[in-house]
């Protein structure tokens, strides 16, 4: 009975299938009707997973069949085997590699095996004999599972040139029905079928984008998904984008300040950095060039390009700069402005003010008076080179202080000087009260426009008084007062004086203006209090005498 079934057995069959008769072996058999499990699905579709060392089902979809024989076969691929038989009236026939480790359900003909092993993968087929000998055939896949571990990455270069190197890297897991999927930092690797393969993931000319990462290797399977540590491998690139900074310089650099040109470059490793003037070598290094490296070595006293060159120790790619030009011009230093140290007079002297520096290169010259800018013409005339500014004749609206402007592309300086011109006094004028009455305060200002200021001298009807400033002041008018008051303005460097007379009228309280009401009253009451009187006079006369 042990080699009937195999018989009997059908490969990876999904359909029942009904022999044409029974088996000479199952005439004795008691009769089932024919065709009882035609139709009828015995298995539902696979695979079914299992973990090692676990136990699996292999349930039908048939609840209480007729049967003669229930009989499960095993196929790894390259053989079948017999596994067990369960008769529908005997204990359960086992084949024994399996004896202790599988059952068989009367109820409904599963499989139970326990303590699975990879070597339990593989097709599981059940066939439902009758007693007619009617076989029904179904098979099913079983996939035994190891847990996913040891996932790892390899790389064939340690190091990678972009463009240039083609990276090839490798991951190994131990488990079973294992899939493998590539991650780069957060997003999945996809293949493109040109430079990028998953297989194995190969990355040909590799770009510096490929490998930001960091790279991890996911191996899954039904029972669990497992990640490799990280792969940081470094693709080496540049240099690129050189640039110097500032790209524009101004065409002059003050000698002497913190001025320095700065080279750059996109490159990994970091780059480093040789400079070129007029494209010959400086024997100067790093990434910063500084404007008092550049005078030590002679360069700047006229324009000049200035070039660095970018290398990277990993590519041995030399890249240069776009150049840049300047020269190095001295700042303006010590200006000094001079000018007339004598006595000056208006309309009868004339000056020269000059203006030099004793440091740096001239290039502009700005002369200005009082803020405001001077211009040739007239009196004014200018030196050739703008140095000096001669005034002839004098007037008196040339006084003040003048400013000299040199500069060049890298400086500003000043310098100013003070002129004065003498003049005066002009005309005086006298300012004040001309009538006023008694005890009324009178006060008089005289005023003449003077370089130097000038001295005041006041004279009251032709007689000089003891007051000597340009206000004269009366505190309380009296009679006396009334004359003519006489200004005179003198300036001690030129030597003339200007005279101004003034009238004054002193009067006595409503003498212009008549009597008041109350005077008018009084007289009025005075006129009858004596018409009274006389009258009386009359009366007692005329009454004494006959």
């Amino acid at each position: 009975m042990r080699n009937f079934p195999q018989r009997f057995a059908r490969t990876r069959r999904t359909a029942p299938r009904c022999l044409l008769g029974p088996p000479a072996d199952l005439l004795s058999l008691p009769l089932v009707p024919a065709g009882c499990c035609a139709g009828q699905e015995l298995l539902p579709p696979g695979p079914v997973d299992a973990v090692v060392g676990g136990n699996v089902t292999l349930r039908t979809l048939v609840t209480d069949p007729a049967f003669a024989f229930i009989t499960w076969n095993f196929n790894n691929g390259s053989e079948q085997i017999f596994v067990a038989t369960l008769p529908k009236s005997a204990a359960l026939n086992t084949n024994e590699q399996y004896k202790g480790r599988v059952s068989v359900d009367p109820r409904s003909g599963s499989l139970t095996l326990t303590g699975v092993q990879p070597g339990d993968s593989g097709d599981y087929i059940i066939s439902i004999i009758t007693a007619d000998g009617t076989t029904t055939t179904a098979e099913i896949k079983l996939r035994v599972l190891e847990p996913v571990s040891d996932v790892a990455i390899k790389s064939n270069l340690a190091e990678a040139i972009e463009h240039n190197s083609t990276v090839v890297l490798t991951c190994s897991s131990k488990g079973s029905f294992i899939t493998f999927s590539w991650i780069n930092g957060t997003a999945p690797i996809v293949a493109d079928g040109k430079r990028l393969t998953i297989t194995t993931l190969t990355i040909a000319d590799v770009l510096r984008s490929d490998l930001l990462g960091p790279i991890y290797c996911t191996v899954a399977n039904k029972l669990e998904t497992q990640k490799s540590a990280p792969l940081n491998l470094t693709v080496y690139y540049g240099p690129e984008k050189v640039s110097i900074a500032p790209a524009s310089p101004p065409q002059f650099i003050k000698s002497g300040s913190d001025f320095n040109l700065t080279c750059s470059a996109v490159s990994e490793p970091a780059a480093t950095f040789t400079w070129f003037h007029e494209k010959q070598l400086m024997k100067l290094f790093g990434p910063v060039l500084t404007l008092d490296k550049i005078q030590k070595q002679g360069f700047g006293k006229t324009a000049g390009e200035y070039t660095c060159v970018a290398n990277n120790g990993k590519t041995k790619l030399d890249v240069p700069s776009v150049a840049v030009s300047f020269a190095v011009m001295d700042a303006i230093s010590d200006v000094k402005i001079t000018g007339p140290t004598g006595v000056l007079l208006a309309g009868n002297s004339s000056a020269n003010i000059s203006c030099q520096a004793t440091g740096g290169n001239v290039t502009g010259t700005e002369w200005l008076k009082d803020g405001k800018r001077l211009s040739p013409g007239g009196r004014l005339l200018f030196a050739k080179d703008m140095s000096s500014v001669a005034i002839d004749p004098l007037q008196k609206e040339d006084g003040g202080r003048y400013m000299c402007q040199l500069s060049n592309p890298v400086s500003i300086q000043q310098a100013s000087y003070q002129m004065e011109v003498n003049y005066g006094p002009e005309a005086a004028v006298v300012t004040g009260e001309d009538a006023v009455e008694i005890n009324d305060k009178v006060t008089f200002v005289c005023a003449a426009a003077s370089v130097p200021p000038a001295n005041y001298t006041w004279k009251f009807n032709g007689t000089m008084t003891n007051v000597k400033t340009a206000t004269y002041t009366i505190e309380k008018a009296v009679y006396k007062n009334t004359g003519t008051y006489t200004c005179e303005a003198h300036n001690a460097v030129t030597g003339t004086t200007s005279v101004s007379n003034h009238a004054l009228a002193v009067k006595a309280l409503d003498e212009d203006e008549g009597l008041s009401d109350g005077a008018i009253a009084g007289i009025i009451i005075g006129v009858l209090l004596a018409l009274g009187i006389a009258i009386g006079l009359v009366v007692y006369c005329r009454q004494k005498v006959p």
